[in-house]
């Protein structure tokens, strides 16, 4: 048997699995940035640590409460619904973490980096898109909104990379970013064209992980084990 024919047959325990390593990287994500975010007062660094807050919180909802294994009886509309919201606004989050000096001073300290006049914006961005993909049950504004947000943070990031070349890290953020970038438009082209070949979703599941994988690895670069 292929790898692909193994992964069909054993699609949700990989699913799980699959989550369960996403999770545990985003919550290694979050503590470490936090960690850096005391050292730095970095408001740039309070964003992106959110990014990851809220997609561990999308991976346990989708995968987690949605595995029919764990939860058989929890509504798939629902888990799709949040599902939705907490990966959008984790993007939103990605790149506003690139962009924050330009609506905010270095000084500004909202006492929330989650809860913010700046961030409300997102939110109620977020809830139309939501509220659209569910009226129209599909996933289509989901995904042009984050390619369109990855496009741009590809953009921003090789940018930065360019003029700060000695930086490392900046080469992870590029790279993890145009990976999240074709992931996004595989979803989409796997929804419209391909009625979510199994194929395309695995290389998908593939993209996701190895982004992941590389913030950690740029994240654990920066902060060393003390």
């Amino acid at each position: 048997m292929d790898l692909y024919g193994f992964a069909l047959e054993n699609k949700e325990i990989l699913k799980l699995v699959y989550a369960l390593i996403i999770v545990l990287v985003c919550v290694v994500i979050v503590f470490k940035t936090n960690k850096l975010f005391r050292l730095s007062s970095h408001n740039g660094i309070r964003y992106f640590r959110n990014a990851f807050f809220f997609y561990g919180i999308g991976f346990v909802v989708r995968y987690v409460l949605g595995s029919k294994m764990i939860f058989p009886i929890f509504p798939f509309s629902v888990i799709g619904v949040l599902f939705e919201f907490f990966f959008v606004m984790a993007g939103f989050f990605l790149i506003y973490s690139l962009m924050w000096k330009k609506f905010e001073s270095p000084e500004t300290d909202y006492t929330s980096s989650l809860f913010n006049s700046k961030i409300f914006i997102f939110y109620v961005l977020v809830l139309l898109i939501v509220v659209l993909d569910s009226l129209w049950s599909t996933n289509t504004f989901m995904f042009f909104s984050q390619i369109i947000v990855f496009a741009f943070n590809s953009f921003i990031s090789y940018s930065n990379h360019k003029k700060r070349k000695g930086k490392p890290f900046l080469r992870f953020y590029f790279l993890a970013m145009l990976l999240a970038f074709f992931a996004w438009v595989l979803n989409a082209v796997a929804e419209i064209y391909f009625n979510w070949n199994q194929a395309i979703i695995i290389n998908i599941y593939i993209l996701n992980l190895v982004f992941f994988l590389l913030f950690l690895f740029g994240v654990s670069k920066i902060i060393k084990p003390s």
